[in-house]
C-alpha cells in the first residue's frame, strides 16, 4: 500500500457518503440509501467465520482504500464479510422491494434477515435482488460475503494487479458502489431504452413494464413540449428542438407513468457516426457533421477512494476541469463508472469513449509490449498463444460483461464510442465482438482494437508515446487513441516514490513548453492530413504514474487552465 494521500474532497465525505440518487435516468421517489458504517471481517477462506467482526468499514469504499477506514488488503485466499443493521418504516414498503448494489468486486453472496437471497459475479457491474420475501418493518440485518481472485482470476480485473507497478494498480475488493433499496408496485418500469433520431426528428421510448399503457411527457425545463400515450414502445415527434453537442449540452426531461409507477428520466438529441468530409477524408461525425474529438484518458481512480469517487463533487471537478481546459471528450479507460459520472458528462457536455474492462490470464509482454512497436498485428483468434485467453470460461464472461456494459450505458447521451479491446489485453475474436456491438447498438461507433493488433474495422487506432506522430494515407478514419503522457513529479502529492512516466519534466515551465510543442507540431499540424481524434494521457496521476494534468489527490493542477485552453482552441477541423 502506498502513502495515505487524502484528496481535496476527503473532509467532505462524512459518515454517510454518496447519498445522491445513483440512477439519474430512471428516478423514482422510493429510495433508501444504505451507505455508511457497516461491520466487517477478513478471514481465510478455509476458516469458519464465527460472527466476530474486526470493526467498522465505511461503505461504499473498498477495505484497501483510505476512505474505508480499514486500509487493509483482501487477498485471493480471504473472505470479506459485511454486516449492516438498518431500519425500514412500514410506509416505505410497497408490493415489491429491490436491493441494489452498484458494484461489488468480485463475487458475492447476499443474505437478508438470515435468508440467502442470491449471488453475483462480476466486479464492475450493478445488480439488483428481489428481497420482497425477506425485508420487514423495523430492524433488518444485511450480510454480504465477498471473494476476489484479483490478478489470479480470468474475469474482468481492469488495471488491478497483485504486483502493482508502472501502469498497473493496487487491487481492491468488496463493495465499491452505493448500496440502496427501492420499493415499487408490481407494474413498475424495470428498464428504459431511449433512442433519439435527429434524421426524422423523433425519440423512441421503450419501457419494460407489465402495465398495458404508458404515458410520456417531454419537458424543456418546466414547459411541456410533447406527450404521448399507448403501449410500449412509443415514438414521439419533436419540433424546434436543440441538438446536443459538447458546446450546447441540451437535455430534455421525461416524465413517464406506467400503471401506478411514475419515473423521471432525460435524453439528448444527437447522432454519432463516421463519414467523409468535403475532401473525402473519413472523419468522426456528430449530428451529421465532421467533428474533432479532442480527449483525455481517464483511469477513474482516486487517491483515497481508489475506484470509488469520494464525493459527487469530485466527479464534477474532473469533468469541469477538462471542459475549462478546452477538451471535449474523455476516454473512460478500463473502468465502468457509477452512473452519476455519465450523467455529468451528459449535463456538462463531454463526449465519452467507453472502454470495456479487460480480463484473461497473465499477459505476454512479447504480445502487448514488444512486437507492436514493429507494427506487427497478431491474429487474435489464437487465444492461447498470444492473448492469454485460453480459458473458455473467461471468454464467455467477457461476452456477458460486454452485454452488461452495453445495456447499462445504452441511454447515455454522451457516449459516442465503444472500445472493446485495448493494447491486446485479453483480446480475442475482435471482428466477431465488434459485429456483435454494432448489432446491439447501431447508434455508436466502435474502436475495435485500440492501440495495436489491428484486425480491421472502421478505424486506424494508434497509441504513440515514443516516436514521431504522422498520419499515413488510409481509407479508414485515423484515431490517435493514446499519446502524450508528459509527466512531472509533485512533491508532497505523490502516492509512491517509484515513479513512472513516458517523458519526465522537472519544472512546470518545461512541462508546458513541451506540451505546447507536442500539440502544435504533432497534433494541430496533422489534422488537415486526416487526424480525426486524439486522447492525451491523462487526467490525473495514479499511484506511481505522474503523467496527470492534475495530481492524484486533485490538489495541484500541473498546467495553467488558460494555457491549455488556448492551445485547444486550435485543435479542431
Amino acid at each position: 500500500m502506498g502513502t495515505q494521500l487524502k484528496s481535496r474532497f476527503f473532509e467532505n465525505v462524512g459518515d454517510k457518503p454518496l447519498q445522491e440518487y445513483p440512477r439519474p435516468q430512471l428516478v423514482r421517489d422510493s429510495y433508501l440509501n444504505l451507505n455508511g458504517l457497516w461491520k466487517y471481517a477478513i478471514r481465510p477462506i478455509e476458516e469458519e467465520f464465527n460472527g466476530d467482526y474486526d470493526g467498522d468499514i465505511l461503505v461504499p469504499f473498498s477495505p484497501e482504500s483510505l476512505l474505508s477506514r480499514v486500509n487493509r488488503r483482501v487477498t485471493p485466499n480471504d473472505v470479506l464479510y459485511y454486516n449492516l443493521e438498518f431500519e425500514v418504516e412500514e410506509k416505505f414498503l410497497n408490493e415489491k422491494t429491490i436491493l441494489h448494489f452498484t458494484a461489488v468486486d468480485y463475487a458475492c453472496n447476499v443474505i437478508l434477515n438470515g435468508k440467502g437471497i442470491n449471488s453475483h459475479t462480476g466486479g464492475f457491474y450493478p445488480f439488483d435482488l428481489d428481497v420482497t420475501d425477506a425485508i420487514r418493518v423495523g430492524t433488518n440485518v444485511l450480510q454480504v460475503e465477498v471473494v476476489d481472485p484479483s490478478g489470479e482470476g480470468v474475469g474482468a480485473k481492469g488495471k488491478q494487479s497483485d504486483n502493482p507497478n508502472t501502469i498497473w494498480y493496487t487491487p481492491q475488493s468488496g463493495i465499491w458502489g452505493t448500496v440502496w433499496l427501492e420499493s415499487v408496485t408490481l407494474d413498475y418500469i424495470e428498464d428504459l431504452l431511449i433512442v433519439p433520431n435527429i434524421d426524422d426528428d423523433t425519440v423512441t421510448i421503450t419501457a419494460k413494464t407489465s402495465a398495458k399503457q404508458i404515458d410520456i411527457k417531454v419537458l424543456d425545463g418546466k414547459n411541456e413540449i410533447a406527450k404521448v400515450s399507448g403501449s410500449s414502445p412509443l415514438t414521439i415527434k419533436l419540433s424546434n428542438y436543440e441538438l446536443w453537442t459538447p458546446e450546447n449540452p441540451k437535455l430534455y426531461d421525461l416524465h413517464i407513468t406506467a400503471g401506478k409507477d411514475e419515473i423521471k428520466s432525460y435524453f439528448g438529441m444527437r447522432k454519432f457516426g463516421v463519414g467523409p468530409d468535403e475532401k473525402g477524408v473519413q472523419r468522426l461525425m456528430l449530428n451529421n457533421k465532421p467533428y474533432f474529438h479532442n480527449g483525455v484518458l481517464d483511469q477513474g481512480y482516486w487517491s483515497d477512494g481508489m475506484l470509488t469517487p469520494p464525493t459527487d463533487e469530485a466527479l464534477i471537478y474532473d469533468i469541469s476541469m477538462l471542459k475549462d481546459m478546452g477538451f471535449n471528450m474523455i476516454r473512460k479507460h478500463i473502468k465502468i463508472e457509477p452512473l452519476r459520472w455519465y450523467y455529468y458528462c451528459d449535463k456538462l457536455g463531454m463526449l465519452v469513449w467507453q472502454d470495456m474492462v479487460n480480463g484473461g490470464g497473465e499477459y505476454n509482454i512479447f504480445c502487448i509490449g514488444l512486437i507492436p512497436f514493429f507494427n506487427i498485428n497478431l491474429n487474435d483468434k489464437k487465444h492461447r498463444k498470444f492473448f492469454a485467453r485460453e480459458s473458455e470460461e473467461g471468454r464467455e464472461e467477457y461476452k456477458r460483461d460486454l452485454d452488461r456494459t452495453l445495456n447499462l450505458l445504452k441511454n447515455q447521451t454522451s457516449i459516442a464510442m465503444w472500445v472493446p479491446f485495448n493494447e491486446g489485453w485479453g483480446q480475442f475474436d475482435s471482428v466477431e465482438i465488434t459485429n456483435h456491438i454494432k448489432e446491439v447498438d447501431p447508434t455508436r461507433t466502435v474502436d475495435s482494437t485500440s492501440g495495436w493488433h489491428d484486425q480491421g474495422g472502421d478505424f486506424v487506432s494508434k497509441h504513440i508515446y515514443f516516436y514521431p506522430i504522422y498520419v499515413p494515407k488510409d481509407e479508414r478514419c485515423y484515431l490517435l487513441s493514446e499519446f502524450g503522457g508528459y509527466s512531472k513529479p509533485t512533491k508532497g502529492h505523490m502516492y509512491t516514490k517509484t515513479l513512472f512516466g513516458y517523458h519526465m519534466y522537472p519544472t512546470k515551465g518545461m512541462l508546458q513548453r513541451a506540451f505546447k510543442k507536442l500539440f502544435e507540431k504533432r497534433i494541430i499540424a496533422n489534422i488537415p492530413k486526416g487526424l480525426s481524434a486524439t486522447v492525451y494521457t491523462q487526467v490525473s496521476d495514479v499511484e506511481g504514474e505522474v503523467n496527470g494534468l492534475v495530481t492524484y489527490d486533485r490538489k495541484v493542477e500541473k498546467f495553467d487552465r488558460a494555457f491549455v485552453r488556448e492551445i485547444n482552441s486550435r485543435v479542431h477541423l
